[in-house]
């Protein structure tokens, strides 16, 4: 298998995004899939590379990146040393990221197959939502696949409470990244851009207007997104395919690290369904 790793994609004024792609060679025109990670996450969490892999060796282009914001650095990725940067981070900036890494793909570079066919986008978590709203208006998606997504970004502002009082005043508020025991911060610049946008961060209205196939794939033991979030979604769009997966948490029984050469049974159940799906 073909494995380009830390490759940068370098934009005039903006930070510069890392990725990672995992394919095998074909003189056939490739599928390529971009796996998009969710709050507090990174593109080398935990199984991510087992993913990666079992994607490529179905005939899949797969491509994962850290969003640009998410607080790792070029030096390090894994990590949070740019608490300055998580303070920045937005849904704006995270779509705009996600339209980059597909601006490299077709632009094409020496990290990507040479003959490209379809592009789908898988995202976890919070990337769940943000590979939706770009699915319904972005025409180069062809196929969309969400793993254990929220269904809603206004609700987890939590406009009535005091926190969000507190935060509106001081302009910041910290949340702990119980891996790192950090407390990364959040300006409050964060819910201005999403009022700005409020129509557009509607994940709601986009699985409404989503005109291609769409999966949706959910833990019956998660405990950071509800299940009833996943069946929201499909319930906003009659023609998607809710998958359950059973004893499954939020990250379908993967952790960080992951030194074990398998996935766990969830997760590879995860994985059989989306590659059945995008095929």
């Amino acid at each position: 298998m073909i494995f380009k790793k830390n490759r940068i994609i370098h934009s005039k004024d903006k930070k510069p995004i890392l990725y990672d792609v995992y394919y095998n060679e074909t003189e056939k025109p490739q599928p390529i899939v971009i796996f998009c990670h969710g709050y507090k996450g990174y593109k080398d969490w935990g199984a991510w590379h087992l993913v990666a892999e079992a994607l490529g060796e179905e005939g899949f282009c797969f491509v994962k990146f850290n969003f640009s914001h998410n607080g790792g650095t070029m030096e390090n990725p894994i990590d949070f040393p740019d608490l300055e940067a998580f303070a920045e981070n937005n849904f704006s900036l995270e779509l705009d990221d996600l339209d980059r890494v597909l601006k490299e793909i077709e632009k094409g570079n020496d990290n990507f197959p040479k003959k490209i066919s379809t592009i789908s986008l898988i995202g976890h978590s919070r990337g769940g939502g943000i590979v939706l709203i770009k699915a319904e208006e972005d025409t180069r998606i062809s196929k969309v696949v969400t793993w254990a997504s929220v269904s809603d970004f206004k609700a987890r502002f939590q406009e009535d409470t005091d926190e969000f009082k507190t935060w509106k005043e001081t302009g910041v508020t910290h949340v702990e990244n119980s891996r790192t025991k950090q407390m990364l911060p959040h300006n409050f610049q964060f819910y201005k851009d999403f009022k700005e946008n409020e129509n557009r961060f509607s994940i709601h209205r986009a699985v409404k207007n989503l005109k291609i196939p769409q999966l949706i794939v959910h833990g019956i033991d998660d405990p950071t997104v509800s299940l009833k979030e996943a069946k929201a979604i499909h319930s906003w769009n009659p023609e998607s395919k809710l998958e359950i997966i059973n004893g499954a948490d939020h990250v379908f029984n993967a952790k960080h690290p992951w030194d074990k050469a398998t996935l766990p049974n969830q997760l590879k159940t995860v994985v059989e369904r989306t590659i059945e799906f995008l095929k």
